[in-house]
């Protein structure tokens, strides 16, 4: 989704985009090789744009340059081999290596390598009322709802440690739900109808979701993973935590405790963050690299 997202984007910028999905697992990647080469003799391309760093492995052994690679942040917890093919193929052959952080170019050693996080669609994910949007997914108007920014079962986003928080609250008000297994378009209802976002994960590129709920001006609980800190910036109502339950659970009381919304859309905008701007960016980058 993030993908498609920015490159509906970058259509709206008057760049012409096709897809082409790849994977999974080695079969799949190696299959798309074959694929990419047909493709690209039968459009009139002047660049390809893969995702992932397995997406670009297979970009790359299908010769078909010049190629602009977005590494993701799972692609920094690759193994060492994985990451020395990654940084050989970004001096010799990557016409751009784009990262999601500062974080991830300096832990990559990556260093021409360009920080452009995914934006927000700022026109999908705006502040709502909070009636509004309990009413929605059915939640009721009252009580206080803690929303999980991720399914459960995904063992890097801790569940665990938010629900021990949660259970720390003594509170019978409050509420923990997961956003998952819902569909892109309702996530700006949930995300307005949650009184705090959390995020417990032990590590993360620059977490979408936390700028789709800043966008909704809904408030965030975070630990200190990915560029969180920055996209919090001095910003009232966005809190960093530690992996201490104790901790989680009193900036979660702290969020909770909060008399209105924020005004985290303000720092995406600040921060140039919506899709229109970080298209820009990446047509540029384009642009450069076309030339």
């Amino acid at each position: 989704m993030i993908v498609f997202s920015q490159g509906e984007s970058l259509k709206r910028e008057g760049i012409a985009v096709d897809y082409l999905l790849a994977g999974p697992g080695p079969a799949g990647y190696l299959s798309a090789v074959v694929r990419i080469r047909r493709a690209w003799k039968r459009g009139d391309y002047d660049l390809v744009h893969a995702h992932y760093s397995l997406s670009a492995f297979a970009a790359s052994l299908a010769g078909r340059f010049p190629l602009v690679v977005s590494l993701m942040g799972s692609d920094l917890h690759m193994s060492g081999v994985m990451r020395t093919i990654i940084r050989s193929l970004y001096r010799h052959r990557w016409g751009a290596t784009i990262v999601k952080s500062l974080q991830m170019k300096e832990l990559m050693k990556l260093s021409e390598a360009e920080v452009v996080p995914n934006g927000v669609d700022t026109e999908l994910f705006r502040p709502l009322s909070k009636t509004e949007a309990r009413e929605f997914p059915g939640y009721p108007v009252a009580g206080k709802l803690v929303l999980f920014g991720s399914s459960p079962d995904r063992r890097e986003k801790n569940a665990v440690l938010a629900r021990e928080a949660v259970a720390l609250l003594h509170d019978p008000d409050v509420e923990l739900r997961y956003l998952s297994g819902v569909p892109h378009e309702h996530v700006p209802y949930w995300l307005n109808a949650a009184d705090v976002l959390l995020l417990t994960s032990t590590r993360e590129g620059s977490p979408n979701v936390v700028k789709e709920a800043m966008a909704c001006n809904c408030p965030v609980v975070s630990t200190e993973v990915g560029d969180v800190r920055w996209l919090f910036g001095e910003t009232g109502g966005y809190f960093i935590t530690s992996n201490d339950a104790g901790d989680v659970a009193a900036k979660l009381r702290a969020a909770l405790d909060l008399s209105g919304r924020t005004e985290g859309r303000e720092r995406i905008m600040k921060l140039e963050l919506d899709s229109g701007s970080v298209a820009a960016r990446i047509k540029s980058i384009y642009e450069r690299v076309v030339s």
